[in-house]
């Protein structure tokens, strides 16, 4: 596209977002219909994400981030009202438990009930276990470039941010407990408060009953853990709600637009939206994404370990490929382990290389669109990451330079200096091979009829030139194929990797075979028909 493309001027492509079924685009319309009539108050609209400091950011963390950050650029291209994401931390929460991950446990268990924010660093880097993993999460954040604020719960409460709203839950306490009681089990009833009061004496977060309040004095008054009653206000952080109240009263204070959660929340959104409704205020927009499974199709659990981590994921792939996975399908229940990454890397580099031969139109609606907030870079990238993982297996390479012989080859002119990003994927692509490829391997002898094939095939092979390009020699694959009674062509693709490479699938042959080099894989199909293990 040119600079005076009439297609991407701010007017034409408005016109575009707003018929975009992209869904950051249809998230993005509910609030340009919330604002209609003007921007809100504040002169701003405000998306939040939260974040529970008592472990380390994780996977969830990282897709409920880039997901709003799509939301908000795509509002932008919508709207003219400026936009700030807060990522907020519950870090007034109590320490219900001291985390197996952690030094100085036994230091630890003396500080349970307190405030997070009031815990020693087991770390003895910061001055709280909230403080540190606090940085963690804004470390994290600032590691993939995300524009955002941090906020506390602390300091909220503490401050006075939250005071407006903790007074306002206190005028209407029946409302509020009369939405939540009816969620409650029966012994939880009698003595639930949405006021969790810190004990003057301890600082714990207790969790006990109610004994009196004064809604005009904004006091309420409770029994501290050794019996004695005590009167605080609600207000300058002598308080904490309990979670769902809590989450409304974020809502309200802060006055959030949007807010997107776990389908494990739907209730939670429910009860809260309603809350902040008896406080006078709009619920914010946003949506239910669905939860990970892992490769039995079970919910992922942090504390199972069940799951592929973020720190696993950009071992073996990029930041972005991983912000594609969030991208797609954010209602659909997705299987989260590492036999997803291959496919999902190269799906990154074949979105990314189709938009910049798109009309405006199709770009909005490229993943690689939002995934980049708009600015997709343009790679030259001559060889997959599937075709890298079979060379990998094929040529036994331990490192850059052997891959770079053969890629060289290949595309002649091309290196590390001139395709930086290939370089980055070949890195990715030998671990990736040594942790999960290589131990999975498993040859078997071909069958007669694959034997028949394979000979038809290595004829062929001969018959061709050494520049034989990929759609040739996948020509001649086809016909070999076709030579023999497979019930499917499917079948001898299956049979050409599992008794060639050792594995059940892989990318398009003809390709492999261009980039491995016709001698050489004519060498792998006379070793395999001679009985010799290609191992």
């Amino acid at each position: 596209m040119t600079d005076t493309d009439p297609s991407q001027t701010p007017a034409a492509l408005r016109a575009l977002a707003e018929a975009s079924n992209a869904w950051p685009f249809q998230e993005a319309r509910a609030l340009v219909k919330r604002y209609k009539d003007g921007p809100p108050s504040k002169g701003y609209v405000l998306f939040e994400t939260g974040y529970g400091p008592s472990g380390l950011p994780h996977m969830g963390t990282f897709g409920e981030v880039v997901r709003t950050s799509m939301v908000r650029h795509a509002f932008s291209l919508l709207s003219d009202i400026p936009t700030k994401l807060i990522c907020f931390s519950d870090d007034m929460d109590g320490l219900r438990k001291v985390p197996t991950n952690i030094p100085n446990q036994d230091a630890m268990a003396a500080h349970l009930g307190k405030p997070l924010s009031m815990v020693p660093d087991p770390f003895g880097s910061h001055e709280s276990f909230a403080a540190h993993n606090n940085a963690r999460l804004c470390a994290f954040l600032d590691q993939f470039g995300f524009d955002y604020e941090f906020r506390s719960a602390t300091d909220c409460y503490r401050s006075g941010a939250m005071d407006a709203t903790l007074l306002k839950i206190l005028r209407n306490y029946e409302k509020v407990i009369n939405v939540v009681l009816p969620t409650l089990g029966e012994e939880r009833r009698k003595t639930y408060c949405p006021f969790l009061p810190l004990s003057p004496k301890t600082g714990a977060v207790l969790q006990v009953p109610l004994e009196d309040m004064d809604a005009d004095a904004g006091t309420v008054t409770f029994r501290d853990e050794d019996g004695a009653l005590f009167t605080v206000p609600v207000t300058g952080g002598h308080v904490k709600c309990q979670w769902k109240v809590d989450w409304a009263m974020r809502w309200d204070a802060l006055d959030v637009d949007y807010e997107m959660a776990g389908k494990d929340l739907i209730e939670s959104v429910k009860l809260s939206s309603a809350i902040r409704r008896i406080l006078g205020s709009r619920p914010p927009e946003g949506f239910n994404y669905e939860l990970f499974l892992d490769e039995k199709g079970e919910k992922i659990s942090k504390s199972k370990g069940n799951g592929l981590t973020i720190e696993e994921w950009l071992a073996y792939a990029s930041p972005e490929s991983l912000s594609l996975y969030m991208f797609q399908a954010p209602r659909k229940a997705k299987k989260l382990y590492f036999d997803v990454i291959p496919k999902t890397v190269d799906e990154y580099y074949s979105f990314v290389e189709k938009f910049h031969g798109e009309d405006a139109e199709a770009q909005l609606k490229n993943p690689a669109w939002h995934v980049h907030l708009g600015d997709v870079p343009q790679f030259n990238l001559p060889v997959s990451f599937s075709l890298l993982l079979n060379l990998v297996s094929a040529s036994h390479a331990h490192d850059k330079a052997a891959l770079w012989g053969f890629v060289s080859r290949y595309a002649p002119g091309a290196s590390a200096q001139s395709h930086p990003e290939l370089d980055r994927l070949m890195g990715y692509a030998l671990r990736y091979y040594k942790d999960f490829v290589a131990p999975t391997k498993s040859f078997r002898a071909p069958t007669d009829m694959e034997r028949a094939a394979l000979c038809d095939l290595l004829e062929r092979l001969g018959r061709l030139p050494l520049d034989a390009d990929a759609q040739t020699i996948q020509t001649e694959v086809y016909e070999s194929g076709k030579s023999q009674p497979f019930d499917t062509l499917r079948d001898w693709f299956k049979a050409l990797y599992e008794t060639l490479l050792g594995q059940s699938q892989g990318p398009r042959f003809g390709g492999f075979v261009a980039l491995y080099g016709l001698e050489n894989t004519k060498t792998l199909i006379a070793d395999v028909l001679a009985g010799k293990s290609p191992s």
